[in-house]
């Protein structure tokens, strides 16, 4: 028993500090995920101000924690010099962890945010997720979608919502696109077609949702590998796909283009 009430008063002195530095290292790592861009594929913009505004509160806690423990061990260092006499340790409650694990683990988790960046979904992400040409029931559902913008200035998630309101794909066959998305080659699609894909995030990655369109393409899609970045242009179709009629991107341009800055629809 002796040993084990040494352990934990040698705990007590450093243990609070482990406890300042996770609390520092968290506010750190929320203001370098901003800074880096990063934050844009971890959650929705509009939770940026809070994730900025709680990473600025957990730096200043830290410093006040810090504060505080420099001032109780001054006040603490000046009674020993006293030779007062000092209290003994508290006994403690036995508990199935030792102290402090939970500091110590937000800590390393937190160092490991430090080591390892953050990385967009893709194409074997979205085949799980099930790639949809519309919202899922799950999501909040438009009664009705107008836009002022041209069709060849419509986004990907503007065709998928236009798609929501209104299925049928002959009310647009004809229309003019250009879109951006990710390169996903389903399985169950002949060779001429792949799929161009963006994942939808509305509150942070893990709700983020894949929605896509069919291409069809005048060779083999073997020219364009899984999660390749492209902006497509070219006209819509109606084109019978597996048992169903499906609204389909016949391409007239394919141009690579750099994996974008927020990789997300919102």
């Amino acid at each position: 028993m002796a040993v084990q009430s040494s352990k934990i008063f040698r705990f007590s002195s450093w243990g609070p500090w482990i406890e300042v530095l996770s609390i520092l290292a968290w506010g750190v790592l929320l203001l370098k995920y901003w800074v880096s861009g990063e934050l844009n594929i971890l959650i929705h913009p509009n939770f940026f101000a809070l994730t900025n505004g709680t990473g600025v509160l957990l730096i200043l806690l830290a410093c006040y924690k810090g504060a505080q423990l420099v001032h109780q061990q001054r006040r603490s260092r000046r009674v020993r010099n006293r030779g007062a006499n000092t209290a003994t340790p508290e006994m403690q409650h036995i508990t199935l962890f030792p102290p402090g694990w939970s500091a110590t683990l937000l800590l390393v988790t937190a160092v490991l945010g430090f080591l390892i960046s953050p990385r967009v979904f893709a194409s074997e992400k979205a085949m799980m997720r099930d790639v949809n040409d519309f919202l899922p029931v799950t999501q909040s559902q438009p009664q009705a979608f107008r836009t002022a913008r041209k069709p060849e200035e419509r986004s990907l998630i503007d065709w998928v919502r236009t798609l929501t309101v209104y299925p049928e794909p002959d009310a647009y066959t004809g229309q003019q696109v250009n879109v951006q998305g990710f390169v996903i080659h389903l399985p169950d699609l002949p060779e001429e077609y792949f799929l161009i894909s963006r994942f939808v995030i509305t509150c942070c990655a893990a709700d983020a949702y894949p929605v896509g369109l069919p291409v069809k393409l005048s060779q083999s899609r073997t020219a364009y590998p899984p999660d390749t970045w492209l902006e497509i242009q070219g006209e819509m179709s109606t084109e019978i796909l597996g048992d169903r009629r499906q609204l389909t991107i016949v391409a007239n341009s394919i141009q690579e283009i750099p994996e974008p800055r927020n990789p997300y629809e919102y």
